[in-house]
């Protein structure tokens, strides 16, 4: 289906947004109207600017508060339709956003408001235009799809039909599948967005959180479903308000449009897409530095063992049970504080995954290998991250693994797998991290949380695979100017005995994170335990946490090195979460 996105969803100036739809790869824009007002250009070149960029001008929007009014005043709405129409010509759109009423002075009078909307199509088929009528979902009076529906129908005007907007429609909890009770020809418009789920006023819900399909708490493709099924087919266009998205890059915030919108295709059965290879595991992390001094240091403190080197770069691989972290320090003489900077997922068909990931439209690296190197897929994720698909130690498929000369020293057999990964996120990128790593590697997002930072507000949601897949954690810094590539990011190990972990660690130097007194006496306060078992966290330094169903979560931190430190944990009774009640505790420790 064609493709369009509104130019709200957009920063820049009107001929940025343009550009940035077309290199996206959009087939049409809807022209807001302030995005119009504010440009040099006159209607007619920017109609030239449009086709010349391969775009169409699929709607013009919004006019307001139109319908059911004292006459006196519809015949000053009337007025300034005709201007509107004048201006739709020269630009060459073909359909105008009217939205129902807010206006003080509009009445509640289906019959009145159908007549008027009628006249107004008079108007608008005159000039060639048609007339979509969306009902607001802090309407005066109409805040439905259907109330908006059945005054349309009343009115029955060629040039009048209804645009179906998924925020103001799913925002309301309306049931969307009254829309297949449509004359899918009287949908003009279909505008799709989504949003966190809030408890809040619609009209500020609206304004500023809406996000993209897949980025929010909306069953948008259940309701796009509908839609088709009503006989829909124009425009999928993407009409997303956001504060976020308007000081970002207009570039990257349209390539995530359209990612959304593929992806949305594909939950609703429209356009298939590569299936998905869930990874099932995370292979290796990656850290790069150009000093390993400290770092290796701590990582032989926790009982890891540098078993290999790279064949042909400056990678070690430090090994302990199961759990492999690279350490490399090829960074072409630049001082680079120690950062995670990739990751290796096991998947089952690594050609495959990469597939999926250039048809959602991830960037694919360039390969940088020798004639000798292991072929390896890899793609980069939104804050940069590089992302390998492995398939470790299978015959049939190259193994990253064959890259590496062995020391001749042995990984210790401590039992060790890597838990999550926690990867603090830019700024302007969380929302689309998030559709990221739910689209391309098919991994199923949690609620997002937010917890308190001393110096702010930090939001962080996890993405997990079934059946002990990797997990992520995308956490979001507390301003700008703390973005992701300053912020710690984090590699969490799990073990069988975290207590005898710690005690291990201790004796070996390893720099724990300290957690102060108040933390373990409220835990008293909160919990009952075993005797002597708050006295032993309390002198190691262990965090603690339990569900509503009994499971247990104990988890420690190491010292920050760089801009990286490490997590242990310990779930037991079908501990689920990440220990997010402790997370305030972590942070201001850290920020000590």
């Amino acid at each position: 289906m064609r493709k369009s996105i509104a130019t709200v969803c957009l920063s820049g100036t009107l001929t940025e947004k343009l550009t940035a739809a077309s290199r996206a790869g959009f087939d049409g824009v809807e022209i807001f109207e302030n995005d119009l007002l504010a440009s040099p250009l006159a209607p007619e070149e920017i109609a030239a600017r449009t086709a010349d960029l391969g775009l169409r001008i699929d709607l013009y929007q919004p006019m307001r508060d139109i319908e059911a009014v004292p006459e006196e005043l519809f015949a000053r709405n009337l007025r300034r339709a005709r201007h509107k129409f004048e201006l739709m010509r020269r630009l060459g759109a073909d359909t105008v956003l009217v939205c129902s009423s807010v206006s003080e002075q509009a009445v509640d009078d289906d019959a009145l408001a159908a007549e008027q909307l009628g006249r107004l199509a008079d108007l608008a088929q005159e000039s060639g235009i048609r007339v979509a009528y969306e009902a607001l979902a802090w309407g005066r009076h109409v805040s439905t799809y259907d109330h908006a529906w059945r005054i349309v129908e009343a009115a029955d005007h060629p040039a009048l039909g209804t645009c179906l907007d998924s925020f103001h429609i799913l925002s309301r909890s309306s049931d969307p599948k009254g829309v297949e009770d449509f004359p899918g020809d009287k949908i003009f418009f279909l505008q799709l967005a989504d949003a966190p789920l809030m408890a809040m006023d619609v009209l500020q819900w609206s304004r500023h959180y809406r996000c993209f399909p897949g980025q929010g708490g909306f069953d948008v493709a259940g309701l796009l479903r509908h839609v088709l099924n009503a006989g829909y087919d124009g425009p999928l266009s993407l009409e997303v308000f956001n504060d976020v998205f308007r000081q970002a890059d207009a570039g990257r915030t349209a390539l995530d449009g359209l990612r959304s919108l593929l992806a949305l295709e594909e939950n609703a059965g429209v356009s298939p897409l590569p299936a998905p290879v869930i990874p099932s595991g995370v292979a290796f992390a990656e850290l790069a530095t150009s000093d390993p001094e400290p770092v290796g240091e701590l990582l032989t403190a926790l009982g890891f063992t540098r078993t290999a080197r790279h064949h042909g770069k400056p990678v070690d691989l430090w090994e302990q049970g199961e759990a492999c972290v690279l350490v490399n320090t090829g960074t072409a003489g630049r001082r680079t504080d120690t950062a995670l900077a990739a990751v290796g997922l096991e998947t089952a068909d690594p050609a495959a995954s990469a597939r999926r990931a250039e048809a959602l439209l991830a960037p694919t690296l360039p390969k940088r290998r020798t004639a000798q190197d292991v072929p390896l897929e890899s793609i980069a994720a939104p804050d940069g991250t590089e992302v390998l698909f492995c398939a470790t130690g299978r015959p049939e498929l190259p193994s990253w693994t064959d890259d590496f000369v062995s020391t001749a020293e042995s990984a210790s057999a401590t039992a060790l797998t890597i838990d999550h990964l926690a990867l603090t996120q830019p700024w302007h990128h969380f929302d689309e991290s998030v559709l990221f790593h739910r689209t391309v590697l098919g991994l199923s997002p949690h609620d997002t949380v937010e917890l308190a930072d001393p110096y702010g507000l930090f939001r962080s949601r996890a993405l997990s695979a079934p059946y002990d897949g990797p997990r992520l954690v995308l956490n979001l810094a507390p301003s700008p100017e703390e973005g992701g590539e300053t912020q710690a990011r984090h590699v969490a190990f799990a073990v069988g005995d975290i207590v005898a972990a710690v005690r291990r660690f201790r004796a070996a130097g390893a720099g724990l994170l300290r957690v102060p007194a108040n933390y373990h006496d409220d835990l008293e306060a909160r919990f009952d335990f075993a005797e002597g078992e708050l006295e032993t966290y309390r002198e190691l330094g262990i965090l603690y946490d339990r569900d509503e169903r009994g499971g247990e979560f104990r988890h420690c931190y190491t010292e920050t090195v760089g801009h990286v430190f490490f997590e242990f944990v310990q779930r037991s009774g079908g501990y689920a979460g990440f220990g997010a009640a402790n997370a305030p505790v972590r942070l201001a420790a850290q920020r000590r």
